[in-house]
């Protein structure tokens, strides 16, 4: 049965964030995501979702001066200090939304560094990550994005996540595939999405081009919502789009899913 959670960082963009899950609630949501919570107090947050009855479905892991146009310091080898603060920060917040997994963004490939330093270091901070997330009961999931939204970004294909996963070593580290991003780098979704779907802990999605709400655009929805509950999948998935107009003029395509 397809479960949809709204990404508060993209939907409802036209209220204060804070008010977002009230919005998402009264539109059907039983769950939430969004990129960070870093910037907010991490019991106004939790009352809010308690307030409204949501799940905190999954948030990112800090991924260095967003601002700044980071994306992201996991592969980054002179930053693996700042990453593992980071790890205790992500759990601490975890715990207290009740946020049982965490999403570890790669980040931009540095100028000037061998790719094998790059790639020992990417691994050793998901080692790192993903042994303190098993003791707190979290989960760590990986995710590739595409290089046109965000040139360079390291992990760029479901197939590499799946190396880079099994390269940790560990039983804690699962894909988030974001079926927006695959359709720009590779296609082939409803194939790739079974063939890995064991390793697959969450999903996103939004159309293409424009990534836009379902409907928009080239990707049939219908079509992979049938197949993902055919498949059995029993995971989330997340609302991660750009409305072409208003979240709630344009939510009409979640009408059989909400």
């Amino acid at each position: 049965m397809t479960k949809l959670c709204a990404n508060l960082t993209m939907l409802f963009g036209e209220v204060d964030f804070m008010e977002r899950f009230a919005q998402a609630a009264n539109a059907g949501f039983k769950g939430v995501e969004f990129l960070f919570p870093y910037a907010y107090d991490k019991h106004a947050l939790a009352e809010q979702l308690h307030t409204h009855g949501l799940t905190q479905v999954l948030h990112n892991m800090p991924a260095g001066d967003w601002a700044a146009g980071e994306r992201g310091i996991a592969c980054l080898p002179d930053r693996v200090g700042e990453f593992q603060d980071g790890v205790g920060t992500a759990i601490d917040y975890a715990h207290t939304l009740g946020c049982k997994q965490l999403n570890v963004l790669a980040g931009i490939a540095p100028a000037g560094v061998a790719p094998d330093a790059i790639r020992e270091t990417f691994v050793a901070n998901v080692k790192f990550a993903a042994k303190a997330l098993a003791a707190a009961g979290i989960r760590l999931l990986i995710e590739p994005i595409n290089t046109y939204d965000i040139p360079g970004f390291y992990v760029n294909r479901s197939r590499q996540a799946i190396e880079l996963i099994e390269a940790s070593a560990s039983e804690n580290v699962f894909l988030q595939y974001d079926i927006y991003h695959m359709q720009r780098m590779e296609g082939e979704l409803a194939a790739t999405i079974e063939a890995l779907l064991p390793k697959i802990a969450h999903l996103q999605l939004a159309d293409n081009p424009g990534r836009h709400e379902p409907g928009t655009g080239e990707i049939n929805y219908p079509f992979l919502f049938a197949h993902l509950d055919k498949l059995g999948y029993e995971g989330w998935i997340g609302c991660e789009y750009k409305p072409a107009t208003t979240t709630s003029a344009g939510l009409h395509w979640a009408a059989n899913y909400l």
